[in-house]
């Protein structure tokens, strides 16, 4: 059997890793897209490493595009196997992917006018909504904690990790010649204290252990002190100065978390009379698609739906779906707080509030997860002086925040952890993924004072026998 890593390898992107089995079937655990690469991301999504035709079956971790994003891509490319995941990232998907398709077309038409204009061929979106919708046919949502038999030699069980609504580890047993190889791919591993979630749970042992390394250098602070945070941010900004806080979100995941926090704000009497805008038409339908899934609630959260029926609405929060409500944001000169997508500033309706607020220095931009380091969110957080939004500089004279402690990864200590559950004299291979190496670098010493042995980084492309 042999494991190849496609993807994320050395890097926070593009989670892909093909395991080829003795007896010829081809899994691909997650099936993601790179973002944040700047000019080379095209060219990193096309080169998948393996002929889409040939897999068998996608085992799918989570929803997040940098884990399910290409999906509808190896569709249109002639995969037809199977897409096993848990019922919520199911869900999440069948948005999602439809979303991702979207900005594809969306951009690809921007992009084809300035072609057209120099006298060069259009090109195509990496996919279209027809792809999206046709790659949902082949996903199988399962329970989380049921074994679910995907051919006569393999079988998984998704077990939580509390990353986001529906991601796991996938455990997955290979059989061969009567022996049973044990694989667990813990996909990202979230928070112990998740606002909303389920904490992350103890995983079946394995043999072979692939695992995230994204924030595998640092601490977070505590989920009580990133809420007071975030209360004195606006106060400061929204009160004091009579400005805009604009906070770059991930539809999915984080904007529910800082909704709740807000929420909880609300509740207790605590915020100041501002109007809270989520500027996404994503993060509208996924915040739908939590209230579908109450079962992966922590009990903190079903507690507050006994008084609270909606943990994610209040009287000043407004969620905006249109074009046009969005543009009157950017003409509104009242003191608010505006999510919107993307989390790293790359894409989306943020980049429009960007360069709408970022020169005024009442304002404040505040990052609450993780930028890759070539995308517009690194620049900014970074300390740049001047930054190109749409082709356009703009002077960065807005205050700077960050709170790491809203990112739905956990860091070194919470991440070693969770996996320690792992008795480490029966794992025969460690391998770390999805970080950047220097940070993988930095985690993997950390492990090894923990015990864990027979760590591996591996790089693009590079395979292992097992």
């Amino acid at each position: 059997m042999v494991i190849k890593f496609l993807g994320a390898a050395q890097e926070v992107t593009g989670s892909k890793h093909l395991i080829i089995t003795d007896y010829g079937k081809k899994i691909l655990l997650d099936c993601g897209m790179y973002q944040g690469k700047g000019l080379e991301t095209d060219a990193a999504n096309k080169k998948l490493g393996f002929n889409p035709q040939e897999i068998d079956h996608i085992i799918l971790t989570h929803a997040h595009i940098d884990h399910a994003g290409l999906i509808p891509y190896v569709y249109k490319l002639g995969f037809r196997g199977s897409v096993v995941c848990t019922n919520a990232t199911r869900d999440l998907c069948s948005i999602m992917l439809t979303d991702s398709a979207h900005i594809q077309e969306h951009d690809t038409y921007i992009f084809n006018k300035r072609r057209i204009r120099k006298g060069l061929e259009p090109v195509e979106p990496l996919y279209d909504k027809a792809d999206a919708f046709g790659s949902m046919d082949l996903f199988i949502g399962i329970a989380y904690d049921r074994k679910f038999r995907i051919d006569e030699n393999t079988s998984v069980k998704f077990t939580n990790t509390g990353h986001m609504l529906g991601s796991s580890v996938a455990n997955i047993e290979i059989t061969r010649e009567g022996k049973k190889t044990t694989i667990a791919y813990t996909g990202d591993i979230g928070r112990p204290s998740n606002r909303i979630l389920k904490a992350p749970c103890v995983f079946p042992q394995a043999d072979i252990l692939i695992t995230e390394a994204t924030y595998g250098d640092r601490l977070h602070k505590s989920t009580k002190e990133a809420e007071d945070e975030l209360l004195g941010i606006m106060m400061h900004t929204c009160v004091n100065k009579r400005g805009k806080v604009i906070i770059p979100a991930f539809s999915v995941g984080r904007t529910q978390e800082i909704v709740y926090s807000l929420n909880n704000l609300y509740n207790e009497h605590k915020l100041p009379r501002v109007d809270i805008f989520v500027d996404s038409p994503l993060a509208v339908n996924a915040t739908n698609v939590f209230r579908m899934h109450p079962e992966c609630f922590n009990k903190d959260v079903m507690e507050v739906l006994e008084t609270d029926p909606d943990p994610f609405g209040f009287n000043s929060l407004f969620f905006i779906t249109s074009v046009e409500d969005s543009k009157k944001l950017n003409k509104s000169e009242k003191p608010c707080v505006i999510i919107s997508a993307s989390g790293m500033m790359e894409a989306g309706r943020v980049k429009h509030h960007l360069a709408n607020s970022i020169s005024n220095p009442n304002n404040t931009i505040l990052a609450v997860g993780y930028c890759a380091p070539s995308t517009l969110g690194a620049r900014i957080l970074r300390g740049d002086k001047t930054v190109s939004i749409h082709g356009n500089v703009y002077d960065v004279k807005a205050e700077i925040r960050k709170i790491d402690s809203y990112s739905g990864h956990g860091d070194y200590k919470e991440m070693g952890d969770f996996i320690s559950c792992q008795d480490k004299t029966k794992l025969k291979k460690v391998f770390l993924v999805h970080g950047d190496f220097t940070v993988q670098q930095n985690y993997k010493k950390y492990l090894e004072t923990l015990g864990f042995k027979n760590i591996y980084i591996p790089a693009w492309n590079e395979e292992f026998v097992i």
